[in-house]
């Protein structure tokens, strides 16, 4: 693996009722359901997203 950091991403709260924009962020994670974790590179790209979905996400370092 290389030197390049990782998080892991999971959906705490559902997207229903929400904007579709943000339905689209968390789909852009590789979230969709509830419970569910990934866990991506540490990037810009990845924190732009996951601050526009904060509020329906929890995110702790990978092991």
């Amino acid at each position: 693996m290389s030197d390049a950091k990782h998080i892991r991403v999971t959906q705490v709260r559902s997207a229903l009722r929400r904007p579709k924009v943000q339905e689209a962020h968390l789909k852009g994670l590789g979230l969709n359901k509830m419970h569910r974790s990934r866990v991506l590179v540490d990037t810009p790209a990845v924190r732009g997203l996951i601050e526009k979905v904060k509020h329906m996400i929890k995110v702790e370092p990978a092991e």
